[in-house]
């Protein structure tokens, strides 16, 4: 196995303001963009060769990563003009593969954090000779995900799209978004025209009597798509719950990048990050959040859960729980912002403005 499909063309609108400049796969978890990590794990896997399908800032990737030859890997870039879904981006690079008829292609979406054994689902698709194999986790509540029912030989039965009423949760089995096609299957999907894998090509395969085999596997899983759940993936990461050999340092508490600065009495915890050229100020603690680089911490600022964008300032004794903070946004002394709170991009709140508490 040596070629592999990564779709990063989506917008990321859940995560905005994170990609208001940023394509969502380029935004910094644990102190890389976070395809770096998906990269640096498909390589370690044997992956050599990997196809971006790119849409959305398309012109931010290739002068970040190149030709991959620093990660080990040759990496080749398709931009689509215009969106085609998950199905049609992959249909749309097809022509840049090498691989024979009947070789694994790797696909891999491009906001999933994941400790899945790449190997073993490629060992799977062989052994069994499936047409299409799937990475399947399982999940405490289902609604949100698509589900894929198996036989007792995981052979995929049915995929049951976001159930919405309990008779409908036959399974707690989700799509975990990551495939090995065979290399024809992938000429199958139509060309030039927004398709969706989940939505039609899965399940027209099914219909065509295909062979489609579940993996699985409930390793370290996370849905990026959402600023909580970014954040708390760059921590983890960062804390060495979910595996990367491109985490640049040590697992443990923290990581703070070259050039950045602490106070040496500012505290940081629970898989903090501080992004190069960053300042944490005296007396400042910050607990599972990312700092990205450039922002300045003041004084006595306590940051909880939350993501501080690049070139961002927060004020002193401001105190930040579960918030992210856009790209060059100013936010004044004594302001309390919760469990939610989104500041854009540039956007400057005064000193006092916003409390949930007293100012006395």
């Amino acid at each position: 196995m040596t070629e592999a499909i990564l779709l990063v063309g989506g917008k990321g609108t859940r995560l905005r303001p994170l990609t208001v400049h940023t394509p969502k796969p380029m935004v910094r978890a644990a102190g890389v963009p976070f395809l770096t990590h998906q990269l640096a794990r498909a390589r370690a896997a044997g992956v050599d060769h990997i196809v971006l399908a790119t849409s959305y800032l398309a012109e931010v990737f290739e002068p970040y990563f190149g030709d991959g030859s620093s990660l080990g890997l040759h990496i080749e870039y398709v931009t689509e003009v215009e969106p085609l879904g998950t199905g049609g981006a992959i249909r749309n690079v097809a022509a840049r593969l090498h691989s024979a008829p009947d070789d694994p292609v790797l696909i891999f979406n491009g906001d999933i954090l994941t400790g899945l054994d790449i190997r073993a689902l490629v060992r799977t698709h062989e052994t069994t000779g499936a047409d299409v194999s799937l990475h399947l986790t399982k999940v405490t509540d289902p609604r949100a995900y698509g589900l894929v029912p198996t036989d007792e030989t995981g052979r995929v039965l049915a995929f049951l799209e976001k159930p919405q009423t309990p008779e409908e949760i036959v399974t707690d089995q989700i799509n975990a978004g990551a495939y090995v096609f065979r290399r024809s299957v992938i000429d199958t999907i139509p060309q030039g025209r927004p398709v969706s894998v989940e939505r039609e090509t899965f399940p027209e395969l099914l219909s065509a009597g295909a062979h489609l085999q579940g993996m699985v596997d409930s390793t370290y899983w996370l849905d990026l798509g959402t600023p909580a759940a970014f954040v708390r993936g760059s921590a983890d990461l960062v804390l060495g719950r979910a595996p990367s050999p491109a985490v640049p340092g040590r697992c443990g508490d923290r990581l703070i990048l070259p050039t950045a600065r602490v106070a040496p009495d500012a505290k940081l915890t629970d898989g903090t990050v501080v992004g190069e050229g960053a300042y944490v100020a005296e007396g400042a603690r910050v607990s599972g959040s990312t700092i990205l680089p450039g922002a300045v911490i003041e004084p006595g600022a306590v940051i909880i859960d939350s993501l501080i964008g690049t070139k961002a300032r927060v004020g002193e004794r401001s105190v930040l729980t579960g918030t992210v903070i856009g790209d060059g946004a100013i936010i004044g002394a004594d302001n309390e912002l919760r469990d939610g709170a989104r500041i854009w991009c540039d956007a400057k709140i005064p000193a006092g403005a916003v409390r949930f508490s007293s100012d006395q």
